[in-house]
């Protein structure tokens, strides 16, 4: 069993490089099961769309995750209603539209669960992270439940992630990082079997400052008046990982970076 997780689609470059390659590099990785992070995916670098939606779905996604941007384009508070594999974090102050757990079937006939959490440190209010995690280990069971288990730890700092990995150790199968766009070089599996990566990094393009347009970012930073932030429109690279799966258990056998293409992949 092979899960490839994809790190925050942004703006049109990225979703056009999903677009282009993600069946080809389903093929030729053998993948079983695909999620991405899609909150950054709209033309303006914030939010996605039903179209965007059915889109990714088209080329092969099974799931999308989101995370502080997901009400960013006001019609994704009506789709996420009736569309159960787009996910909001679970978190988020209640009563929300739509839920931020659900458990699919991948092309094995596995059951796949994804949990979509938001960080409390720098990030929008929602409820206490690590209560809600608590709450749906107390409830959800690897292996009762679900053969396999991903959570999407939507979050701005290092330590909040680490620290939700090891929460999660032998009880999912991936604990993957969202939201700064960065790859980090920490892939492994932890001591109980759970598979962690503290950032899946981006699919954008990485001649940016985090896929937003790298000048208008700078005049930003120096407080250029009347700048406004939009994506970088360059070839994007795909960024994430690959999760070998354990069948018996649920848990991690390995973990890889998975690059693809653009500035990131050329630069090695």
């Amino acid at each position: 069993m092979r899960i490839l997780f994809l790190g925050d689609v942004v703006g049109a470059s990225g979703r056009s490089m999903v677009l282009k390659s993600l069946l080809s590099e389903i093929k030729d990785k053998k993948i079983d099961f695909v999620i991405l992070n899609g909150e950054n995916a709209a033309d303006s670098g914030v939010g996605l769309t039903e179209e965007i939606c059915k889109d990714f779905f088209n080329c092969g996604t099974d799931v999308i995750t989101t995370g502080n941007h997901v009400w960013d384009q006001k019609e994704t508070m009506m789709h996420i209603e009736k569309e159960n594999r787009l996910l909001r974090p679970k978190n988020l102050f209640e009563p929300s539209p739509g839920k931020g757990f659900g458990i699919f079937t991948a092309k094995n006939e596995m059951k796949v669960g994804v949990l979509n959490l938001m960080g409390n440190v720098f990030m929008k209010k929602s409820e206490d992270v690590f209560e809600a995690a608590e709450k749906f280990m107390q409830r959800y069971k690897l292996k009762e439940h679900y053969d396999f288990l991903v959570v999407d730890f939507h979050g701005e700092t290092t330590s909040e992630k680490a620290a939700m990995g090891h929460f999660f150790d032998n009880k999912a199968t991936l604990v993957i990082g969202t939201h700064t766009h960065i790859p980090t070089n920490d892939a492994r599996v932890l001591k109980g079997g759970t598979a962690y990566q503290t950032d899946a990094g981006m699919c954008g393009d990485y001649d940016s400052v985090i896929g937003m347009n790298k000048e208008n970012s700078i005049n930003r930073f120096l407080k250029k008046k009347n700048t406004k932030h939009f994506p970088a429109i360059g070839e994007a690279s795909l960024s994430g990982v690959i999760v070998d799966c354990d069948i018996e258990t649920g848990l991690a056998k390995n973990i890889e970076n998975f690059i693809y293409g653009g500035e990131l992949k050329n630069s090695h």
